[in-house]
């Protein structure tokens, strides 16, 4: 399958040591993973350039910052109107994410708001799109299981390791 960085043991374990201390900095991560520094250096360039690690940002909690109303949001939209849905979507600051689905609906919105109130007005304004022909939101009572990728990565067999072997005379 081509188009995929295949991650290996390396890879992975400066993955978990930088999603356990993001501020880490190379030399850091080479003394929690036990690998070269020039080795960190190269993997995070590598995994950078290839879209693995996709951003520096850090993680933001909106419900910390104020907005403890979220919901997610099921749209089912005019046929050929993904293009203009999409920019109306962009203009809602509400909006954190938008993915095109298959199912009943076309796109699934996750929202977050500061009071009930705020939120109307934010499905309200949703549903201002001439391309939007039926939404329908479920509320965010608590989240189960927070966003997580390592454990995903974890479960596929990794590829085989591009370290050198240690040089044993």
């Amino acid at each position: 399958m081509a188009g995929f960085l295949a991650l290996d043991q390396v890879d992975l374990a400066l993955l978990g040591a930088l999603s356990e201390h993001p501020r880490a900095g190379d030399l850091e991560l080479s003394r929690l993973t036990d690998v070269a520094r020039a080795t960190v250096a190269s993997r995070l360039r590598r995994m950078g350039e290839a879209g693995v690690i996709a951003d520096w940002d850090p993680t933001i909690d909106v419900a910390a910052a104020g907005f403890e109303v979220q919901a997610f949001v099921t749209l089912e939209i005019s046929q050929g109107a993904l293009d203009e849905v999409a920019d109306h979507l962009r203009d809602i600051p509400q909006v954190l994410s938008a993915s095109v689905t298959t199912g009943s609906g076309d796109v699934l919105c996750q929202v977050a708001t500061r009071s009930h109130p705020e939120l109307q007005a934010t499905l309200v304004r949703i549903d201002q799109s001439s391309s939007v022909v039926r939404s329908t939101s479920v509320m965010v009572l608590s989240v189960l299981v927070e966003p997580r990728v390592l454990p995903l990565l974890a479960s596929a067999d990794p590829a085989p390791s591009r370290r050198a072997p240690a040089y044993r005379g």
